[in-house]
């Protein structure tokens, strides 16, 4: 019997030489709703495949996680040990690093959580060298730190790798919600074009997935795997930066071959040469998106020296937790003056949004 990895691969060699017209559509929307349960099927598997091995965890610390995802030997250790002074281990030979070691990088008042992270091998998502537990470590992190060297730099493996274990990188959820009915069918109310599949397909899609009576309301533009993607539940939005060391290796043509191949902005490093990586630690804090936030004790003036560092689209809640869990048991009000404040001084509760350079008083009850 066939694999489902060979099932779906029959089924899109049918789709892609079938030929596209109205009267194939509906045809061509089954068999993509094949492949959707297909999948679904395939993610079920993983789940229950995943035994009762080894696992990574670590602790997240910090304002915010990075997880440096890169293959063997092209100097994530080297790396984190000159950004956070960590002790990992060092060596001219493929997996040297056998744990997710963890290392903390203060940069502009911001604590970042380095993870270095045992080399990614083609087939990791499938479990090969150990690859499905480093990259659901990596699931966790606030930012991907995509690593090559001028030796190894197809990334786009490592991307793969990453897209088959449910991580997106550089993307966003797309705006669907869906109301389930006791009748009715499927029922499409977009606001905007749909201009990558029609309204038959996705409710193929849909069905396949269970769901057969349902209001399903689009905001974006949807096409197949973003659909999927939704109805699947187990997708997490990364950001990622891409950086190559060992430009201190660098030979004739390699800048030219690098940019063809990867195919985005990346930055140069050498960790030996101390090439990059104060650039390195800049572009870190800007992708991640901190603001800063001034304590203002009630009654008194406030801090404008030290600031809480969180990541953007942090509510007061966050703050509160930063500060104590106490705050957040004990929390009556807030008082905002700066960006995300309409007046000075806004009395707010704990959901308000913070802005970069506002100014809190956090108001609690008595014990």
């Amino acid at each position: 019997m066939a694999t489902i990895e060979e099932q779906i691969k029959e089924i899109e060699e049918e789709i892609f030489n079938t030929q596209k017209n109205k009267a194939t559509e509906h045809h061509i929307g089954k068999l993509k709703a094949k492949i959707a349960k297909l999948r679904a099927q395939q993610e079920l598997q993983k789940i229950k495949g995943g035994g009762t091995g080894r696992r990574y965890y670590v602790k997240k610390s910090g304002d915010a996680t990075v997880a440096l995802v890169g293959f063997p030997s092209v100097g994530k250790s080297s790396l984190l040990n000159y950004l956070t002074e960590s002790k990992s281990e060092v060596g001219e030979y493929h997996f040297t690093t056998l744990e997710v070691i963890p290392g903390v990088m203060e940069h502009k008042g911001a604590k970042i959580q380095i993870l270095d992270m045992p080399g990614i091998i083609k087939g990791a998502a499938r479990g090969k060298g150990r690859g499905r537990e480093v990259i659901t470590a990596a699931r966790a992190a606030d930012l991907i730190l995509l690593l090559g060297d001028v030796f190894n730099y197809r990334l786009d493996i490592l991307e793969r790798e990453l897209y088959e274990a449910g991580i997106r990188l550089d993307k966003q959820p797309l705006d669907i919600s869906i109301s389930p009915e006791n009748k009715g069918g499927i029922n499409i109310r977009s606001t905007v074009p749909l201009t990558k599949m029609s309204e038959l397909e996705m409710a193929e899609i849909i069905r396949a997935y269970g769901i057969v009576n349902a209001i399903v309301t689009v905001r974006d533009d949807v096409d197949v795997d973003g659909l999927v993607d939704f109805l699947a539940g187990n997708r997490v939005y990364i950001p990622s930066v891409v950086a190559i060391n060992k430009f201190d290796l660098r030979y004739d043509g390699v800048e030219e071959n690098i940019e063809k191949t990867i195919g985005r902005d990346y930055l140069e490093l050498s960790v030996v040469k101390d090439r990059g990586v104060s650039e390195l630690k800049d572009l870190i804090y800007d992708t991640l998106g901190f603001v800063r936030i001034y304590l203002k004790p009630k009654g008194e003036k406030a801090d404008m020296e030290v600031p809480i560092v969180l990541l953007e689209g942090c509510t007061v809640k966050t703050v509160c937790e930063h500060l104590h869990r106490d705050f957040v048991d004990l929390f009556r009000y807030a008082l905002v003056w700066g960006k995300s404040a309409k007046f000075p001084g806004q009395s707010v509760g704990l959901n308000h949004v913070m802005a970069d350079g506002d100014v809190v008083s956090i108001i609690t009850k008595r014990r």
